[in-house]
């Protein structure tokens, strides 16, 4: 029995050297009679696991809060934010705990975060538990977003029980096992700042470079070169929401990851048609979190970070670093749009081109994933001929500037042979997209205590852009029932 690998996982805890002002050391609170959900192959691979070895009891007992090995040392870490503009000054793991990390063979350092895992100092009005719906939605994301090659957080598994909470109305307490490279986020930075911790503030900065910007120690201002660091791969990260049309929903700093990851995710859903003020969470009452406002809101939690980092950085250095991020991050998304457009080199009218097009799927109402899928699948001219033909005939209406358009992405795409266009397009365009009502269904079962369907949707949109046997309604866009689907915060 010693030799199952679960028994014997080798966890460290870097962050805990920090000292207690950086979290609060808490054992999770199990949960009773666990069921494993759901698990990622690939995830199991960072942590040197097989699906086989994360199917013993062991594991089970692990992810259920049952078990810890006995190296680890969970924490809850203390961090604040701005969530939706206003400054909330001590937040923290109010559901979840840092286990610890592994490094992988390769060299990589994971840590393993327990979402859902109890009550921590930190929860507030909370009662530290994550219920099945929104572990299942964020296993989900996770796992398709890693499939686009959007920086993410990875999900290890979902394990259900039987636990009971109570949010709009009973649900069962589930836990998800999350895993980055680090769980710093802007948060961390502004608790010590605003708490005037400045030795604090330095220990932090001093730790984070170290540990994930070590490049940046061989330069004279370490800080600032962190700073440029963590706006470029947030411009990064946007750009690639904005061009495959997510909406994340929660865009407080303290959700905001340091290494520009996806991170906590909740509410969040992709368009079905183009909307950019399509707002996706239902708690979002004023719409600062809309579709189109998300890069606009990235730079204003930049400017936040920025803020803390004033004793370290010249204001003239952090506004110079600040005004980089509109034109790296458009063009960051002009580069996946025209990969996504099967575009070939750059021209001057691109980024006009492609606003014309978001226009027209606008008015015409286009499903947003379906168009550019089903633009890589057949001739570009056969295709766009009908596409004109349909909409004039169910609008009613003659479509001349969605005509002109179609004239000049032919003519933009005449000198690439036809089938390298379309693979390079299918490629970068899936042909299985995360829609909000799959994910429902696939939690009403679950609930119900079938998880087949949940399984299957994971197996789909690893894989988001192959075809695969019996999918064809996973494919379609969404019933009308399901585009009208609202999700809040509450998880």
């Amino acid at each position: 029995m010693r030799d199952d690998p679960i028994l014997n996982l080798n966890l460290t805890q870097r962050y805990a050297q920090l000292g207690s002002q950086f979290y609060a050391e808490q054992p999770p609170k199990p949960l009773a009679e666990p069921q494993q959900v759901v698990v990622s192959e690939s995830a199991l691979a960072l942590l040197g696991l097989t699906v086989a070895e994360a199917q013993t009891p062991a594991f089970l007992a692990l992810t259920a809060g049952q078990w810890l090995p006995s190296n680890a040392r969970p924490l809850a870490m203390v961090y604040a934010g701005h969530q939706f503009g206003g400054y909330s000054p001590r937040l923290g793991d109010g559901r979840g705990l840092l286990l610890g990390e592994i490094e992988h063979p390769a060299g990589e350092v994971w840590e393993l975060h327990l979402k859902g895992a109890g009550l921590t100092p930190f929860s507030r009005m909370g009662d530290g538990r994550a219920v099945l719906r929104s572990s299942i939605r964020e296993f989900l994301a996770s796992e398709y977003l890693f499939a686009l090659a959007i920086p993410t957080s990875r999900a290890a598994t979902v394990t259900a029980s039987a636990t009971r909470v109570w949010r709009e109305q009973q649900e069962t307490a589930a836990t998800l096992l999350r895993l980055a490279p680090s769980h710093i986020r802007f948060g961390h930075f502004e608790y010590f700042y605003y708490t005037r911790q400045l030795d604090e503030l330095q220990q932090l900065l001093d730790f984070t470079i170290q540990q994930h910007f070590a490049e940046c120690l061989a330069v004279d201002n370490p800080v600032a070169a962190f700073f440029s660091e963590v706006v470029v791969s947030t411009a990064r990260l946007i750009a690639e929401w904005q061009a495959y049309g997510f909406c994340h929903g929660v865009m407080n700093t303290d959700n905001m990851s340091i290494l520009g990851l996806t991170f906590d995710y909740g509410p969040y859903a992709f368009l079905e048609q183009y909307r950019p003020e399509y707002i996706c969470n239902a708690s979002d009452h004023q719409g600062r979190y809309r579709f189109s406002q998300q890069p606009a809101i990235a730079e204003w939690n930049l400017t936040a970070l920025a803020e803390t980092l004033t004793g370290h950085i010249p204001l003239a250095t952090l506004r110079q670093e600040l005004a980089r991020f509109m034109p790296l991050q458009q063009e960051f998304y002009l580069q996946r749009m025209r990969q996504r457009l099967g575009w070939q080199g750059e021209q001057a009218q691109d980024s006009a081109r492609i606003e014309q097009l978001l226009g027209l799927l606008a008015t015409t109402e286009l499903d947003y994933s379906r168009f550019f899928r089903a633009l890589s699948e057949r001739p570009a001219a056969a295709y766009l001929t009908d596409l004109q033909a349909q909409l004039e005939q169910e609008l009613g209406v003659d479509l001349a500037s969605f005509n002109q358009w179609c004239d000049y992405y032919v003519q933009r795409t005449a000198t690439v042979d036809e089938q390298q266009r379309q693979a390079q397009m299918q490629a970068v365009n899936p042909l299985y997209v995360l829609r909000n009502y799959l994910a429902q269904l696939a939690i009403e079962a679950a609930e119900q205590g079938d998880y087949q369907p949940t399984q299957r949707l994971h197996q789909l949109l690893t894989q988001p852009f192959v075809q695969q046997a019996n999918a064809d309604a996973y494919a379609a866009p969404a019933p009308a029932w399901g585009r009208a689907l609202s999700i809040s915060c509450s998880s």
